[in-house]
């Protein structure tokens, strides 16, 4: 009888444990594509320039690209440099602008920044421009335009660049060393009282510059 007793309370056991060892029906979570799938991932400038997603274009053959190949040129640069020099026909949309925020900490980094680059370079405390894509937008609304970004030196024109093109722009250039690469007839009209690859340069550097050009004129 006692063994009886076992079998049943092993049995009944093992019937308990084998229950609750049966695997459960796996959970399947579904993402949203537009978080998950690698062709929504926004790409970076430098990753659009070295696989050719993005055309390079180095100044000497901008005047190509414009004329024959159909780009339009967007200059990112700030207002206080397209002031000074711009190309005839370009549409401007600065990717970054004056950071005019007067809290404590923005005017330190303003006391900061003219001590070491402002006072050196003319150079303004600037911030991302929010409105820059849809500013663009209403500029050139054809996203299937061909569009060529420059900027003074070439850093802020890759960083538009990677903006627009995750913004649905897909036929873009850059213009690799920006405007200070550019000799004097690489674009055929230019407005302004500076020379094009000059309008970066600004603040005490730009009297050693203008030092440069008369002892070089000198010389000749």
């Amino acid at each position: 009888m006692a063994t009886h007793q076992l079998n049943h309370m092993f049995k009944t056991s093992m019937v308990k444990n084998h229950k609750k060892q049966q695997p459960r029906t796996p959970r399947f979570h579904v993402f949203n594509n537009a978080t998950t799938s690698s062709t929504t991932t926004p790409m970076s400038a430098r990753k659009l320039i070295e696989s050719g997603t993005v055309k390079t274009i180095f100044p000497k053959d901008a005047s190509i690209a414009m004329n024959s190949e159909g780009f339009l040129l967007l200059d990112v640069r700030p207002t206080w440099e397209t002031e000074k020099a711009r190309v005839v026909g370009s549409v401007h949309m600065p990717i970054f602008v004056e950071d005019t925020d007067n809290s404590p900490v923005t005017l330190l980094k303003k006391w900061v920044h003219f001590g070491y680059i402002g006072l050196w370079t003319g150079q303004y405390l600037t911030t991302l421009n929010p409105e820059f894509l849809g500013q663009v937008e209403v500029a050139i609304p054809d996203k299937g335009t061909k569009v060529l970004v420059a900027c003074g030196e070439g850093l802020r024109s890759m960083a538009a660049a990677s903006k627009l093109y995750n913004g649905g722009y897909k036929n873009l250039g850059w213009l690799a060393g920006g405007f200070s690469r550019s000799k004097d007839d690489d674009f055929p009209g230019i407005e302004g009282t500076e020379k094009l690859q000059y309008a970066t340069v600004g603040g005490v550097s730009y009297y050693f510059l203008q030092l440069l050009i008369l002892l070089q004129a000198v010389g000749k």
